[in-house]
């Protein structure tokens, strides 16, 4: 049996004001990436049975970052055993301000353009399954977006027509919680959330294929 999480504590999220690249990358591989590591070996399997597909976890090296630090780190579950970002997928991750669990669909993904006319065929089926306070986003390097109720359904397939048309856009859906939440700091309550959060998007990764 998986040992409990840990949870994440404050101190996670004071890594990104830590100034310049090397010691904020010392403390970010000391302090997050091994609860990046564990949620992976925790989450892997329960994804891999929801999916019906062998799913891989991916946690953020920044190994191309020579100057600026990053402001987030993440781990990406996908079907590639090698890579990622060519695939639609899930996250976990943390900017300074919160952490965010979410379906994901960058612009390196081939799949940008099939998921997006499904998910715009599909929009009433998006619309009853997603809840209203999820958040939508149309770039990953950017902290937060729109809830679903604040889109609405016109804002919705503005999002998904951009990503059908532009090459560098993106389509992102999940939670993002605070970092003081309470959930954080209670390990197994927090891989529950994620777990359930998975659940819910699930369709939308159904669609990009």
């Amino acid at each position: 049996m998986a040992r409990p999480f840990a949870g994440f504590a404050p101190e996670d999220f004071d890594v990104f004001a830590i100034p310049g690249l090397e010691p904020r990358m010392d403390a970010l591989i000391a302090r997050v990436r091994p609860k990046l590591n564990e949620l992976g070996e925790r989450l892997a399997p329960f994804l891999t049975e929801l999916c019906g597909e062998p799913m891989f976890p991916h946690v953020a090296k920044h190994a191309r970052r020579t100057i600026n630090p990053p402001n987030d780190t993440w781990i990406a579950f996908a079907p590639g055993k090698r890579g990622y970002k060519m695939f639609p997928h899930f996250q976990i991750g943390l900017f300074g301000s919160h952490l965010f669990v979410q379906f994901a669909i960058i612009y390196e993904s081939d799949n940008k353009s099939v998921f997006a006319e499904h998910a715009l065929q599909q929009l009433d089926d998006i619309e009853t399954h997603i809840p209203g306070h999820y958040v939508w986003s149309g770039n990953h390097m950017v902290p937060g977006g729109d809830t679903q109720a604040e889109l609405g359904r016109d804002g919705l397939a503005k999002l998904l027509e951009r990503l059908r048309a532009v090459k560098a856009s993106e389509a992102l859906c999940g939670i993002t919680i605070d970092r003081a939440d309470p959930i954080l700091r209670d390990g197994e309550a927090f891989v529950a959330k994620a777990a359930d959060t998975f659940r819910t998007v699930l369709p939308l990764y159904k669609m990009s294929f």
